[in-house]
């Protein structure tokens, strides 16, 4: 009987060992599927980093080599007009020189490089693919669009902005929206307060005539502006002269879009 009861007792004492040691195993097996699963997240957290960085990094490559772009177009263009002005000089007894006025009676040999805009003219924006009447101003250094319900966003961890262009020949029922990565802020002074407000710059793809330029746009109020974009000297001296005394020179457009 004593016998017996021993026997029991061994098998009943493995049993228990045998419990003990799955419980183990599956506790350790768990353990490493959730480290495993630890290590993972870590690695996508690791490579979605790395790709918002390469992206960045991209973007500004991209600015970069517009901007070295822009320069060589400058540089070539000037050098088109220098050697214009000097033929000019050698042929016209008291040539008319300016930095950025072109005579309305200008030979088309003396402007070779370069495009020639008036005061007024017909702008496309790309994204929205519709056009809008742009006042050219050789005296103001950037360039504006007219944004009203303006709303900023994130993507791909970037901040975008999105706005409509306003102006009186469109519905604003009929308005798209315009949507564009902020290249950077600026801040203004309001003449009115004394104020420094801060603005977003977009880069947009425009378009006048034969000219296409990716150029950047400061987003602002123009609401009591004749018209809803303003070309500065920053995107006039890549591209162009300027005979104010005409408009719609380059775009084609019909005076009668004009105000």
């Amino acid at each position: 009987m004593l016998k017996n009861i021993v026997s029991l007792a061994s098998l009943t004492l493995l049993s228990g060992c045998a419990l003990l040691t799955q419980e183990q195993s599956l506790n350790a097996t768990l353990e490493a599927v959730s480290k495993s699963e630890q290590n993972i997240t870590q690695k996508l957290e690791g490579l979605d980093s790395n790709l918002a960085k390469q992206a960045e990094y991209i973007n500004n490559l991209e600015s970069k080599i517009a901007k070295l772009s822009r320069d060589v177009k400058v540089l070539k263009k000037r050098q088109l007009t220098e050697s214009a002005s000097k033929s000019l000089t050698n042929t016209t007894p008291n040539p008319a020189v300016s930095s950025n006025l072109v005579s309305a009676d200008l030979a088309p040999q003396a402007r070779t490089g370069m495009v020639t805009l008036g005061s007024l003219e017909k702008i496309y924006i790309d994204v929205v693919k519709s056009s809008f009447v742009a006042r050219v101003d050789t005296g103001a250094t950037t360039s504006s669009i007219n944004a009203v319900d303006m709303q900023k966003f994130e993507r791909d961890g970037k901040k975008w902005v999105k706005f409509h262009v306003s102006d009186e020949q469109t519905a604003p029922e009929d308005r798209k929206w315009v949507e564009a990565p902020i290249a950077r802020h600026v801040k203004i002074r309001q003449s009115s307060t004394n104020d420094l407000e801060r603005r977003p710059v977009v880069e947009l793809w425009v378009k006048i005539g034969r000219v296409h330029e990716r150029s950047q746009f400061t987003l602002t109020d123009r609401t009591q502006m004749d018209y809803p974009i303003l070309l500065g000297r920053e995107f006039i001296q890549d591209v162009a002269l300027v005979d104010v005394s005409r408009d719609f020179i380059e775009s084609k457009a019909s005076k009668k879009s004009a105000k």
